[in-house]
């Protein structure tokens, strides 16, 4: 008997086993949305190994990321949450999510019962933590207490169940903070009690964000019998009404002692980037009753309504948890950082206003991953915002005169190689959604971020903003290469810098400034001077011009070799923008599908005492846990051997994602390794941002439906099977592109159809 297909997204759910009911909810605007993909989402997924992804409420792009902080110290600190876990230390509202580094953390709240303690810490067992979109819940054992979780766009929502109807505590601990050991630090608080239930002030902290200020205001459903202040670890009396700190320096823990009673607690607190009265009016705004139920059912509309933008069909109940969270985690980050009026804090910390609210200002960009998958995907199925993702970025430029790398809280963090704000901008221009924007501007934005700027350097100076303006650039305008013997991850940054030159260029091209763009295409070829014909690989250049001798391409040494977190094996394939003239360089089709082969075939020994963490999920030496391999397997697409890439999407994508807390090979990323996984699972990946084409893979889903603006757009895989992991032709649209195994962004139109006819043997 044939067992019946996994329809998602249809009626036929039906046939699930697991029992699924189907829930709908009123949109705003009336119509129904879907509920049931719901029941895929498993926000538990990566936290585990070093995934790096916390399992507490948020909505989509939301500044606020509700969740408990289990984890403080070391790398597995990043999200504040790791599943191997036991105690709580706070539920605090603002978190990143699958970076390397950590930070944030801010506003942190625990219930508690019992003995009065200067920071009581929650024990709590795994089988009683329960997370959905919108939602976390979990029992504190030693306090006898059910704590739930949920938010909207700016305000988190606490209910506080407690079995002891005595003896009821809240603590807001104002000292509480991730990663304390690399660098994070509170450097003040401002503190007013309003009433005996409202209390509002700004959280002050130095870390990975430099000058990051938060302001809360915080409600509590009912009056509080006292407040007890501690100020360094001493009791500092009890606050009365009117009580206020302003820049106060001290470690603040203010104990809340409620009044008995067997009614939950219930504490909402809005946030703002700018204000306690712009918490104060996104609080009023956004939640301005009492019902947590409500709040979670609008959650999961919101949740349903992102989910929906793609529904699938498959007998792998694996493949629907891993792509449904997947989606999850890709529209978690970037954060829309601005309140409800249009107020945000700028990269130069003054206060800018939007005219219209719905555009949004974001942070939280970690472009050196993202823009490889998630900007990308965002391009077909919301263009609108992945639109005004690429306007908040020139609007950092138009505030702080530089495009951000790695934008965190309206601060410049400086973080991995090169600027590809400019791959992202380059992109909405290939596919035509930046229609209309001033492209002359973009590309002001674009060049001025691509060369080294002493003005921002003296600016800068003793602050980690200073990581921004890096001598990468100079040497790159002076010598058209970066010397190794002068500064690390040479070779990494100079291919990283060809492709955004590359991307420079075509931005220029569409504004009508060919002397620019001629410029920037001949910069865009300057990764040719690492190219070792001796070796086959991407090799350091020392300052006299010659190669480094000796040269050992397994080695990696964190943040001081040649590569950023990896070696020569892994990026000597990044020519995305030039492959045909790559493909010369090398020697021809051949050599690459000979060194691809190479790559997956040789030792994964990874040399090096301090080698990067971030190299995981390896194939030969293949790192899928590290972005820099993620387009690598699509180059056989290259060669005459486009089947020995299927077959390694087919490991990647069983074995590398996995609907467990372990389930993501590496770093999560702010939603890169999920866009992957989602663009491939569909069954194409875009090599190159900023060219609009995209290459067949390996599918796994039988049968899709994407969203679009003005319509669907259907992929439907014939003979689909773990066995049949080999395409044996496709067309899109009626057109057969069996022998490119490549389309372009204009065919994906409403009522369009890509047919991809699988087997399980390569295609002769």
């Amino acid at each position: 008997m044939t067992p019946p297909k996994l329809v998602v997204g249809s009626l036929a759910l039906s046939l699930l086993t697991l029992a699924l009911t189907p829930s709908c909810s009123p949109r705003t605007t009336g119509s129904k949305v879907d509920e049931r993909l719901l029941s895929f989402v498993d926000p538990f997924i990566g936290t585990g190994e070093h995934g790096h992804t916390f399992p507490g409420a948020t909505r989509p792009n939301a500044m606020v990321q509700f969740s408990p902080d289990t984890h403080l110290l070391g790398w597995d600190a990043s999200s504040g949450y790791h599943a191997t876990d036991s105690v709580i230390y706070a539920f605090s509202l603002t978190h990143l999510s699958g970076t390397g580094v950590g930070d944030l953390g801010d506003v942190a709240l625990l219930p508690y019962s019992g003995m009065d303690s200067l920071r009581p810490i929650a024990t709590f067992d795994k089988g009683t933590e329960t997370a959905s979109p919108g939602y976390y819940a979990v029992g504190l054992s030693n306090f006898g207490i059910r704590v739930e979780l949920t938010s909207t766009d700016r305000v988190g929502l606490l209910r506080a169940s407690y079995e002891d109807s005595t003896q009821r505590r809240l603590l807001l601990d104002l000292g509480h903070i991730l990663q304390p050991n690399w660098g994070h630090s509170v450097v003040a608080n401002d503190l007013y009690l309003v009433n005996d239930s409202t209390i509002q002030g700004t959280f002050y902290t130095k870390g990975w964000a430099e000058h990051h200020e938060l302001s809360y205001s915080i409600h509590l459903n009912l009056p509080a019998d006292s407040l007890v202040l501690y100020r360094d670890g001493k009791q500092a009396g009890r606050l009365s009404p009117g009580a206020t700190f302003k820049r106060d320096t001290s470690d603040f823990k203010l104990h809340i002692y409620l009044p008995d009673g067997s009614q939950p607690i219930l504490v909402k607190t809005g946030i703002s980037p700018v204000s306690t009265e712009g918490a104060e009016q996104n609080l009023q705004a956004e939640l301005p009753h009492w019902d947590f139920d409500q709040v979670h059912k609008d959650s999961r509309v919101v949740w349903a309504e992102v989910l929906n933008k793609i529904q699938i069909e498959t007998q792998d109940t694996a493949v629907l948890r891993n792509f449904y969270t997947a989606l999850y985690h890709a529209h978690i980050a970037p954060y829309n950082y601005q309140d409800v009026d249009g107020s945000f804090r700028g990269m130069d910390k003054v206060i800018h206003k939007n005219a219209d609210p719905r555009d949004g200002h974001y942070t939280v960009f970690s472009l050196w991953d993202t823009y490889r998958a998630l900007h990308p995907l965002l391009t077909i199925i919301d263009p609108d915002r992945a639109l005004r993702y690429g306007r908040s970025l020139v609007s950092d430029y138009d505030e702080g005169t530089i495009l951000p790398r790695w934008p965190l809280a309206s601060n410049y963090t400086g973080c991995m190689p090169a600027y590809h704000s400019v791959s992202v901008l380059a992109d909405l221009v290939a596919k035509g959604i930046a229609k209309g924007e001033n492209l002359r501007h973009w590309t002001e934005a674009a060049q001025r971020s691509s060369i080294y700027r002493e003005d921002l350097a003296q600016k800068f100076a003793g602050t980690r903003e200073l990581d921004l303006i890096t001598r990468h650039p100079y040497y790159k305008e002076r010598y058209g290469f970066i010397p190794a013997d002068s500064i690390p991850e040479s070779v990494s940054w100079g291919v990283e810098m060809a492709y955004d030159d590359w991307c420079i260029a075509r931005i220029a091209e569409a504004a009508g400034l060919d002397s620019v763009m001629k410029e920037y295409d001949k910069r865009a070829l300057y990764y040719r001077r690492y190219w070792d014909k001796e070796t086959r690989l991407m090799r350091p250049v020392m300052g006299n011009g010659t190669f480094r001798t000796p040269f050992n391409p397994r080695y990696s040494a964190h943040a001081k070799s040649d590569y950023t977190e990896g070696n020569a094996y892994q990026w000597s394939f990044y020519a995305p923008h030039d492959m045909t003239g790559f493909l010369a360089l090398m020697g021809g089709k051949s050599v690459l599908e000979a060194n691809l082969d190479t790559l997956f075939t040789t030792s994964s020994r990874i040399d090096g005492a301090e080698q990067s963490g971030d190299i995981t999920g390896l194939i030969g030496q293949y790192a899928h846990g590290n972005e820099p391999s993620h387009h690598i397997a699509y180059l056989y697409n290259y060669t005459d051997s486009p089947h020995k890439g299927q077959a390694i999407l087919d490991t990647v994508l069983y074995h590398f994602y996995k609907p467990t807390p372990e389930g993501i090979i590496g770093n999560e990323d702010c939603g890169q390794m999920s866009a992957w996984y989602i663009l491939s699972a569909l069954g194409f990946y875009q090599v190159c941002p900023g060219k609009a084409e995209y290459m067949i893979g390996r599918p796994l889903v039988d049968r899709a439906t994407l969203s679009l603006p003005k319509g669907t757009f259907t992929i439907e895989v014939q003979g689909n099977s773990k066995v049949n992991k080999y395409v044996q032709s496709a067309t899109i649209n009626g057109r057969d592109i069996t022998k490119t195994l490549t389309f372009t962004h204009d065919e994906l139109r409403p009522q369009g159809k890509l047919v991809i006819v699988m087997g399980p043997k390569p295609r002769s």
